[in-house]
């Protein structure tokens, strides 16, 4: 039996939202001589929509002293993602977003134990993929399953439907996996898709609802960084961290959703 570990990429590998993201929507609106900026606080109300092409068309939406022709919207809108996504990883590539504590130590530890690992995110794979090298390393990108993140599928988070994929690639059953997630719209999807799933939550989320959450952390620590439990299902091995025999837990919780 193949067991499974899925994360999402943002907020959970790093703390991209507000230093990355943000930054990079910011630069790109300026860049395209827009007269508009989004505040910290603008940008997590925008977290709840799931994809930053959705995101900026919401925004846009909102705002009609901002609107163009349809036509030109949909071509605004590829641009300047396509822009962002660039500004990004030049954020990620200058070693301005550092991964979260646990990940690159629980990733490893998970593929030493011949789990498959994977990352499903509604960000562009380019994006993705540049976190994920610079949190664990080009060799540990390697011997993972895959990346499945942007627009591979037609409904993004809380959609179920980027979990449903990458478990179908992956050759494994629901029952088998434990994802990682930091937001609502994340667990929801995962919930969804019948997925044992833990919440670390971050600056944006740390106040939100996860009622289907099989345990909440603070992050997954390391040696040395302890975790704070919130509720569900304590990962935490003797240490104060999350290690593998803690997502082993959370796999076999009676309190995961099962779709």
């Amino acid at each position: 039996m193949t067991h499974a570990l899925i994360l999402d990429c943002d907020g959970v590998i790093a703390d991209t939202e507000r230093d990355g993201h943000l930054v990079a929507f910011n630069r790109a609106f300026e860049e395209f001589g827009l007269p508009f900026r989004w505040s910290v606080d603008e940008y997590g109300e925008l977290l709840k929509i799931g994809g930053g092409k959705e995101r900026m068309r919401a925004y846009l939406a909102r705002h009609a002293e901002y609107a163009v022709g349809a036509g030109d919207l949909d071509q605004l809108i590829a641009r300047l993602h396509e822009r962002k996504s660039a500004n990004y990883v030049e954020l990620v590539d200058a070693g301005l977003l550092p991964a979260r504590p646990g990940i690159a130590r629980l990733v490893g530890e998970a593929l030493d134990a011949g789990w498959l690992v994977a990352c499903a995110s509604t960000s562009a794979p380019r994006s993705v993929e540049s976190v994920l090298g610079a949190a664990v390393g080009a060799r540990t990108r390697a011997r993972m399953a895959g990346v499945f993140a942007g627009d591979i599928v037609q409904a993004k988070k809380p959609a179920p439907d980027i979990y449903l994929m990458a478990i179908q690639e992956m050759g494994v059953v629901p029952e088998d996996v434990v994802v990682i997630e930091d937001s609502q719209s994340g667990a929801a999807a995962a919930a969804a898709a019948g997925l044992a799933h833990v919440i670390t939550v971050n600056d944006y989320t740390r106040d939100d609802a996860f009622p289907r959450a099989t345990s909440i952390v603070d992050s997954l620590g390391d040696p040395g960084i302890r975790v704070h439990h919130i509720s569900g299902v304590d990962a935490r091995n003797a240490d104060g961290f999350v290690d593998l025999a803690g997502l082993e837990r959370v796999r076999t919780s009676s309190s995961a959703p099962r779709a």
